[in-house]
């Protein structure tokens, strides 16, 4: 990958503080950089972390847009309404607002994992259900990846 795309693998279990701080793992926060952007990642039920190029990159899809009705202005209003730009303080929590946990129904337990591109957080049982209920399609096939 380019270095402005990171490539963010793998997962962590672990659990918010008493102040809904969540210490994003080390090798998560290298490849987010100081500052970052926290959002929904609708229509899946959790949370996204995206470093700043990243952001950038669809923040220019997203106004190149050649529609922009009534859904798309919608759908950006959402989006963007969702978004902070954040940093990690100085033990690498990160406070995730409460109408964020509310989004993906975060109490205490999550999962954080790497999706590529970005960093996904979802809550412990919600994380479980998902991959209890994925797809099984061949994608790694249908892609020619093997």
């Amino acid at each position: 990958m380019a270095a402005d795309r990171p490539l963010f693998t793998g997962s962590v279990e672990h659990s918010l503080d008493d102040k809904g701080r969540l210490v994003v793992p080390a090798r998560f926060r290298e490849r987010l950089g100081a500052g970052f952007f926290l959002t929904i990642a609708d229509p899946d039920p959790c949370l996204a972390l995206y470093p700043a190029p990243t952001w950038e990159r669809i923040c220019a899809k997203l106004d190149a847009a050649p529609i922009k009705d009534a859904g798309y202005r919608s759908f950006v209003r959402k989006l963007f309404a969702h978004t902070d730009e954040v940093s990690c303080d100085s033990q690498g929590r990160l406070l995730l607002p409460a109408a964020l946990r509310g989004y993906a129904n975060i109490e205490k337990d999550v999962v954080s994992l790497g999706t590529l591109t970005r960093v996904e957080i979802w809550a412990k049982d919600a994380y479980a259900e998902e991959t209890r209920a994925a797809v099984t399609r061949d994608y790694a096939t249908d892609l020619g990846l093997f």
